[in-house]
Parts: C-alpha cells; structure tokens; sequence
C-alpha cells in the first residue's frame, strides 16, 4: 500500500489532532490540508503537523486539488453539513461518530454519496482495532454458541460547564451522542437490529441527557443492557454472554487491547492485542484499501449500519423527549 492518497482534517479539535498524530502510521497517507473557520487555528494546526495547505474556510479545504478524502472532525451537529460540502466538491468522506445527528440526515449523506459514487463511511475507530477485529473473528466461529446477552457501559465525569460543547444541545450535546454511540454500535455489530427499545433517562441542567440506560430486545429474544453516562466515571467494560461461553472485553472496551474468554470446561485463555498510536490509523487503512479496491463503502462499517445505529439512537431519544434546536 504505496500509492499516494491526499488527506485533508476538517475541523482542528482535539480528535483532529490524533488523527492527524496517527495518520504517519499510514502507507501512502499524504495530510494534505487543513481547514478551519479561522486562518489562526488553520496556521497552528498546519505548523504543529507541518501541513502546508492551510485553509481558513472549510470550503477552501474541500476544494483543495491535493485532497482526495476529507475527515470531518468537527461535533456531531454539524457533521452533516460538512460531509455534506465534502461530498458535493466530490471528495470521498470519512466522518466521524455519530455518523450524524439524526438519522433523516444519515439518509440524506448516504444518499448522495451514492449519486456521486462517493466513498463514505463512519469513523467508527472502535471496529477496526485489532482487538475488535479478533472478537468478530469469535463470532464468526461461534465459539461462544448463540450470544444471548451483551452488557456494556461507557460512563466519563466531565466537569460541569454550560458552554461547553459536551453539554449545549445546539451542538448535539449529551452523554448519547458522544459516549453511548460506542456500546450502541457495539449492540448493533454483535446483535443486529433492535426489535425492542426501552430506555430512561436523567436530563441535565442544559437540557441534554446526564446518564441514561438502554434495553434493547431482539428477535430471537437476545439482550442488550446498556448503560452511558456523563456525570460518572463508570467500569467501561462490555460483556458477550453465549450458550457456550462469555467474552469480555476489558476496559474500555470501545479502546481495548485485551479480551478474556471462558468456556465451560476449559482453561480461561486471555487475549493482549498490539496496537500503535491512539488506534484512529486502522480506520484510515480501511478507508484506502476500499479506494484501492473501488469499493463505495466499508464491510467493516457499512452505511446501513451506521443509518441503523442512528435510528436507534433517535428512539431512544424519542422515549426521553429529547429533540435538538436544528431538528
């Protein structure tokens, strides 16, 4: 994997920067450009990562004749919008999790992206690490049987501040779309599609969800009991439970490197798994090997997927009552 692919970062926070830290661990990847809402940010990010494409708009970036795929790293609420820019100066997508706001607005990304015969995926990291990729391997084989129960939970404790963008509903805020899209996606890659929602939840003071706990029921009867929260730091571990054993994925699960699994009779056998950098690279090699390949989409994290995830994800927040200023 030598051939060269230009990559240009949209937005310049925080998961901006570990991409761009991971993405030297790429054959073939070219950090291109850069692009901000202000050429301060654009100028720092640029020098820090020694870009020389320096863009003050993100309009600039996504018209940028070196780039072939953009990443959009900017907060959920405006996830669209920006894919959407990208998709339309014809650049293939990476964007990241939650896919979208909505669902609606997932339907209309995939959408045209298709028109365009336009690569796009979630930047789901998670799926892609090589511990995840060995517990789909457990699976496949069915080494644990039928898988009947899945447990996990993702809990941080961020200090409370109103202005920031964790907790302002006008930029998708809320422990859901940030932290409970992991063991939802989780649910959804082990289990498929929810027949049964039930969820509660506990708003906080700017109106966004403070923690909550998930059921979901499928339609052989398997269940998956999740739990999120924003005001907490919980164990952050996830659990398989199967007719002929359990896997665990240690904490945290959605970042693991190691696995423990118990059958019935045997030894317990654990797992450590090698990764470099913070783990995001794995997605970026998903992502070129698709374009080497002319794949418009990823079976590792298909656009149907993601599209369920998010209706999932709005039933959920449909049984609390939550609804964003832009919706």
């Amino acid at each position: 994997m030598t051939e060269r692919v230009g990559w240009g970062i949209l937005g310049t926070g925080k998961i901006a920067v570990r991409f761009a830290d991971d993405l030297r661990h790429v054959p073939g990847a070219v950090l291109a450009a850069v692009g901000s809402r202000s050429a301060e940010t654009a100028e720092d990010f640029g020098k820090r990562f020694r870009i020389s494409r320096r863009h003050a708009s993100y309009d600039e970036l996504v018209h940028d004749p070196e780039i072939d795929v953009v990443y959009v790293a900017t907060p959920p609420a405006l996830h669209a919008e920006n894919a959407r820019l990208a998709l339309e100066a014809g650049k293939h997508v990476l964007c990241e999790k939650p896919f979208t706001l909505n669902a609606q607005q997932a339907a209309q990304l995939i959408a045209l992206a298709r028109q365009h015969g336009l690569f796009l995926m979630e930047a789901m990291w998670m799926r892609f690490l090589p511990a995840i990729v060995h517990v789909r391997q457990i699976l496949a084989e069915q080494t644990l049987g039928d898988v009947r129960m899945l447990s996990a939970d993702f809990g941080l404790q961020f200090a409370y501040d109103p202005a920031g963008r964790l907790f302002a509903p006008e930029l998708g805020g809320g422990a859901l779309l940030d932290l409970g899209v992991y063991p939802v996606s989780l649910a959804h890659m082990v289990l498929g599609r929810p027949a049964t929602i039930l969820s509660l939840a506990s708003m906080g003071r700017t109106g966004v969800d403070d923690q909550s706990g998930i059921l979901l029921r499928y339609p052989q009867g398997q269940i998956a009991c999740l739990y999120t929260a924003m005001g907490v730091k919980t164990p952050t571990e996830a659990v398989l439970t199967g007719t002929q054993g359990r896997l665990r994925m240690h904490a945290p699960f959605y970042g693991t490197n190691d696995l423990t699994l118990e059958l019935p009779g045997k030894r317990v056998q654990s797992f450590r798994h090698h990764r470099t950098g913070n783990g995001l690279h794995y997605q970026a090699l998903e992502v070129m090997a698709c374009l080497r390949q002319g794949r418009s989409e990823s079976g590792v994290m298909p656009l149907g997927e993601s599209l369920a995830v998010m209706e999932t994800l709005d039933a959920i927040r449909a049984q609390w009552g939550l609804r964003y200023p832009s919706e």
